[in-house]
């Protein structure tokens, strides 16, 4: 990897020494490792959140290049309201 943000973390004593020894295993260094799990962790999180939207979530996103049509279409429905004159009590 060229470039990326370095920074430090506290992992606890036992986990440090089952990632590296996970990572030796492989034959890769610990921030490969800890790299491509959190990468398969948010992938996974990522699937499962879209596998839990209700059915009609899936095609919502499909219509978001409408969303200024339905902004206008929404300010003349407003500005008609405006103008309704209702009827006097009796």
């Amino acid at each position: 990897m060229i470039g990326g943000v370095k920074t430090t973390i506290d992992i606890p004593d036992e986990l440090f020494r089952l990632a590296k020894a996970r990572a030796s295993l492989r034959g890769i260094s610990l921030r490969q490792f800890v790299t491509d799990t959190l990468r398969a962790r948010l992938e996974r999180e990522e699937k499962l959140a879209r596998a839990t939207d209700p059915p009609w979530m899936k095609g919502f996103g499909g219509l978001a290049d409408l969303a200024g049509e339905t902004g206008r279409i929404r300010a003349l429905i407003e500005k008609e309201f405006e103008s309704i004159e209702t009827e006097p009590d009796t």
